[in-house]
Order: C-alpha cells, then structure tokens, then sequence
C-alpha cells in the first residue's frame, strides 16, 4: 500500500524534513549533471548531510511513500552506500507501483555495481521488455545493468541485446520507441554521470557520513 503523507503524520514529518526543502525532489534526476556551482556544490553538501543523519527505519518509511517520498529515499541509500536496502530497492522496480522514480532504483543498483545488482535489473528487463505497450524504465534499467557490466563483466545485457532478443524486440513494437538510435547508447552515459556524482558526494575526504548509532531496518510492504 503507499501511503498518502496527509494521512502519515510521521511520513509528513519526514518529507518536510528530507524531500521537500528546496523542492530538493525534482533536483534528483539529470538536471543533477547540469547545476552550476556553487549551487551544485552546496547541493551536494546538505544531501551528503542527510545520507549520514537518516536513519534506516526512516528510509524505509519514505520507501512506503509516493514517488517523490521514494525517490529521495533511493538518492539517500545511494549516497550513504546503504547496500542492505538493495532487495528493497529491486523489489520496489520491479513492482513499478509510480511513476517518476526508475531512474533513482537503477542508478542506486548501479552504484552497488555487484551481480546481484546486475540480476535485479535484468529480473525488470525480462518482465517489462514482454510489455512494448508499457513505456516505463525500460530505457533507463538496459544503461544501468549496461554500466554495471561495463565495470564487472557478464553477458546479461548481451543476452537482451541479441538479434531477434527482447531488446531489439521492444524497440520495434513499443509504439513510443519509434527511431533509429539505440536510446540505452545515451541512458548508459546518463547513468555513468550520476553514479560519477553519488561517488563524488559519498567521497571520504569530504569528512565522514554521520550515522546514528543505534538504528534498526524497518520493513517495506
């Protein structure tokens, strides 16, 4: 079930806390690659800041949320490295309950850059790549599992990627794919540049993320 924050009043109390200041949720995506300094500078610093402060209950309660509650949660465990949220996270694209947040799961999953990453972005691929008449983070999950294996090895990709696959397939029968350029060429590099930006933030001679001590994971539904 999401959760509406109106009807949450601690869910409110996190968005106001974390997604909401500076409209700090629609700044997390590609506009990231072209903020200008200091902006981008500063930016960087207060989300650095609230990767080390939330807690993981508290992530995990923005994971019940809407698209802006989840996406910011999803730039938070990316961030803070906070690889014990990946099941959550692959489970969370797979589902694709909202809209508007694909991007930040496979840019997180990325930036794990493991096989596990890479299995939880082709279990979406095998899935959705069979729904031509769904456009939704097709694009954007092919360039991260791309740059996972760019940085690891592994054929997954190649295996959608094939003559007659489900790739080349998609493409062809999504009525929205209509083009001659393969658009995983420009996702691939749009996630090279925001996982380069995660690992910019997350660097250690920034000073060390700040951790609560006492912390306790919380479910997502």
């Amino acid at each position: 079930m999401i959760r509406d924050p109106r009807d949450d009043a601690e869910l409110l109390a996190l968005v106001r806390r974390y997604v909401t200041p500076g409209r700090r949720y629609l700044k997390l995506g590609g506009s990231l690659l072209h903020m200008p300094s200091p902006a981008s500078d500063r930016f960087m610093r207060d989300l650095r800041e609230d990767a080390g402060l939330i807690t993981p209950s508290e992530i995990a309660k923005l994971l019940e949320g809407s698209w802006r509650e989840r996406r910011t949660a999803a730039w938070l465990v990316a961030v803070s490295r906070r690889t014990e949220f990946r099941e959550d996270l692959g489970r969370l694209l797979l589902a694709s309950e909202v809209c508007c947040v694909g991007l930040a799961y496979s840019v997180t999953l990325a930036g794990f850059g493991t096989a596990r990453d890479a299995d939880l972005l082709a279990a979406y691929l095998d899935r959705y790549l069979r729904r031509p008449d769904l456009g939704y983070d097709q694009t954007v999950v092919m360039g991260a599992l791309q740059f996972i294996e760019l940085n690891l090895g592994g054929g997954q990709a190649d295996r959608f990627r094939e003559p007659g696959g489900l790739w080349q397939q998609w493409l062809q029968d999504a009525p929205h794919m209509r083009g001659d350029s393969d658009p995983a060429l420009s996702t691939v590099g749009l996630v090279r540049g925001l996982c380069a930006f995660v690992d910019e933030c997350a660097k250690p001679d920034n000073g060390p993320l700040r951790r609560p001590l006492k912390t306790q994971k919380g479910p997502v539904p």
